[in-house]
């Protein structure tokens, strides 16, 4: 009989949104397959505290065995260190009595704990690397190269990357450019590469109608008549705050009943302190925090969605969860292109357009296209983002390629 033991290391904890959205629906789906998951997350101390009973219940449920550790974030840096050999100690302890076949790691910082692994005991490997997370802390400005400390980092964890990629049974990765780029690496020895992007829960986000839009006009105060332009989801370094507001310029100019709504975590000081700068007036702003259950609802108040993403090599890679979201309600949206394959699922989708370059002409060239995006079909924008996107169709992705690991 075949072992279907999984150990599930992420360093990513399921009290976090980013668990509940990009982590337990998979692994809940893996186990309605058979699998059998034993899960190490790292927990946050005051999300841990609001949201325990939730995840607890929710594995208990589904058969899977949740063994959270607590984040540590001091002394800055070193703590990074303690966390991995909590998470490394006990991965080996529990294997001493499960024997687990295979360990699924999420990215780079449990990848190192899977090596250690597949070394020592003979489990198979599969790396769901989620980016390539080392040129990202240089890209993102993280990692200022010129600085000798960070640029041995960089030096020590692309060795540890292409360890990663040498050792793996298989590996996934968000997108098919990042794919590409993956089967050029010196350390890529042929082992199967899955591309499987982050998945959009269509049930959670369902298909926007007239009904719905009103509805989440109501709540949020906003006019029947005013074209809403959206952004969903966190602000910082991958996100363009400037070059979004002075696209939202362009569009208030030509359509002066505009509103721009942010669902978002972020305090909305940091949108106005941008917006004050340009001339824009406050009141022109709906900034809205949203748990993840009211998250579609907020966002069925939007005409339009737009969100741009810093351009560099890292972002090959990258597959914004936001996208999928989107999609799923059936809202047209407005992004840039060179990012992982967002400009290809854009046309194949035929649900927005994408801009090249953040500057007058491109700006021009949204406002131009916003009365052709309003007549979108959101049924038809929802039914060909499935392919991309259903929960379901990465599940038997991912179930695809454990078997082929395991067999």
């Amino acid at each position: 009989m075949q072992n279907k033991n999984i150990l599930y290391l992420s360093y990513d904890g399921m009290t976090d949104p980013l668990g509940q959205s990009q982590v337990l629906p998979y692994i809940i789906g893996l186990s309605k397959k058979g699998f059998c998951f034993t899960l190490i997350s790292f927990e946050k101390p005051s999300r841990f505290a609001a949201n325990k009973s939730l995840i607890e219940n929710i594995c208990i449920e589904n058969g899977i065995d949740w063994q959270p550790i607590p984040f540590s974030s001091k002394p800055p840096f070193l703590s990074k260190y303690y966390d991995i050999y909590m998470m490394e100690r006990k991965a080996v302890n529990l294997h001493k009595h499960k024997k687990f076949a295979m360990v699924h790691c999420r990215s780079y910082i449990s990848a190192g704990i899977g090596v250690k692994l597949k070394k020592r005991f003979g489990i198979k490997y599969f790396f769901d690397m989620r980016g390539f997370w080392v040129d990202e802390r240089v890209d993102g400005g993280m990692w200022n190269l010129n600085n000798p400390f960070f640029k041995l980092a960089y030096k020590y964890y692309k060795n540890q990357e292409a360890s990663y990629i040498t050792n793996a049974d298989a590996i996934v990765s968000l997108t098919e450019a990042g794919k590409e780029e993956i089967q050029n690496w010196d350390s890529y020895n042929k082992n199967n590469i899955g591309v499987i992007p982050c998945s959009a829960d269509f049930q959670l986000f369902p298909v926007n109608n007239g009904e719905r839009k009103a509805l989440a006009r109501a709540l949020l105060g906003i006019n029947k008549d005013s074209l809403v332009i959206s952004y969903l989801g966190s602000i910082g370094t991958w996100y363009l705050l400037d070059e979004m507001l002075e696209a939202y310029v362009f569009i208030k100019n030509k359509f002066p009943n505009s509103r721009f709504l942010f669902i978002t975590p972020e305090p909305p000081e940091m949108v106005y302190e941008k917006a004050d700068k340009l001339g824009l007036q406050r009141e022109e702003f709906i900034i809205k925090f949203a748990k993840r259950a009211e998250v579609a609802l907020f966002a069925s108040a939007s005409d339009i969605n737009l969100f741009f993403i810093k351009q560099s090599y890292s972002k090959i890679a990258s597959s914004p969860t936001k996208l999928g979201e989107v999609l799923a309600l059936g809202i047209p949206v407005v992004c840039n292109s060179r990012v992982g394959d967002v400009k290809d699922i854009i046309e194949f989708t035929e649900s927005g357009i994408t801009i090249d370059e953040f500057n007058k002409e491109s700006y021009e060239k949204i406002v131009d296209h916003i009365p052709e995006l309003l007549k979108k079909d959101s049924v038809s924008i929802r039914s060909k983002a499935e392919e991309y996107y259903l929960l379901d169709n990465a599940i038997e992705k991912y179930c695809t390629l454990y078997q082929e690991v395991l067999q």
